[in-house]
């Protein structure tokens, strides 16, 4: 009781790393602590250690453009604001939404992970999440948020917040399944999140089935992402391939955790 054999883990993890990784995030939760902490601890390592070979420096120049209206971006575009201030002349406050910036748009990409947390979330299905957080925080250190959802949207590690890469993936392997599934809501959260970067290319990236039980405008919630990809089990994607047709989003399909940094890296690039 309370003892994990780090060789014998080692040795698992060459032979069958997916099986390896989803014995582990079980044992996040174990109801021994000593378990308990030392599978959190093995599989953050190991997780972004696979995190890390998909990983990709950004590269480019920064560029001035037009962008919505932050008080933080830059000064205000007069021309593309033209109907909002001209509610001034009127005494009524302008609506920010209305408002544009000129701002510099750093080279890169940011990332959102929407981790969809309404089905199963023991064994490989809950690896498959952390091992997804790790890659995207693996992909951009600076510039990625990550969201659980199923009846709420909960923000594990917002966009401009820093957070310790393994302290996200311990986060993740917390979550437990339950619950209906708010698609639109989260994707709505994740443009949220992505609006707060400043980078050239903003990307969503939905770990999901694409089952939603919740009602909503998912296909509109969907639209207002730059880009979004959609990652989806080989085994049960019908419903994603439907949807990522519709939207026009990529579909990329994972057997298990250890394929997700190279399909992840393969739809980015």
């Amino acid at each position: 009781m309370g003892e994990l054999d780090e060789a014998a883990v080692d040795e698992q993890m060459q032979e069958n790393p997916d099986e390896m990784l989803g014995m582990l995030a079980d044992l996040t939760g174990a109801t021994d602590p000593k378990l308990r902490d030392l599978a959190r601890r093995l599989a953050g390592r190991l997780m972004l250690d696979i995190a890390n070979r998909g990983r990709s420096r950004p590269r480019g120049i920064g560029r001035m453009e037009e962008q919505p209206y932050r008080p933080d971006v830059g000064d205000i575009d007069i021309d593309a604001s033209l109907d909002a201030l001209n509610e001034l002349r009127h005494g009524v406050a302008p609506d920010e939404q209305g408002l544009r910036v000129r701002g510099w748009r750093k080279p890169g990409i940011a990332l959102c992970l929407m981790v969809d947390r309404s089905g199963s979330m023991g064994g490989k299905p809950l690896a498959t999440s952390a091992v997804a957080a790790a890659a995207v925080a693996s992909r951009n250190p600076d510039d990625y948020s990550v969201l659980a959802f199923g009846k709420d949207v909960v923000v594990a590690k917002s966009q401009d917040v820093p957070k310790p890469a393994d302290r996200v993936v311990n986060d993740v392997l917390t979550l437990r399944g339950f619950g209906t599934t708010d698609l639109a809501g989260a994707l709505k959260v994740a443009n949220q999140q992505l609006l707060r970067s400043r980078a050239g290319r903003r990307v969503a990236v939905l770990l999901s089935d694409c089952r939603a039980t919740v009602e909503g405008d998912v296909e509109s919630a969907a639209a207002a992402v730059e880009e979004l990809v959609i990652v989806a089990p080989v085994d049960d994607h019908d419903e994603a391939r439907a949807l990522a047709g519709r939207v026009g989003a990529r579909l990329v399909l994972v057997s298990g955790p250890s394929d997700v940094p190279g399909a992840l890296a393969r739809a980015l690039e």
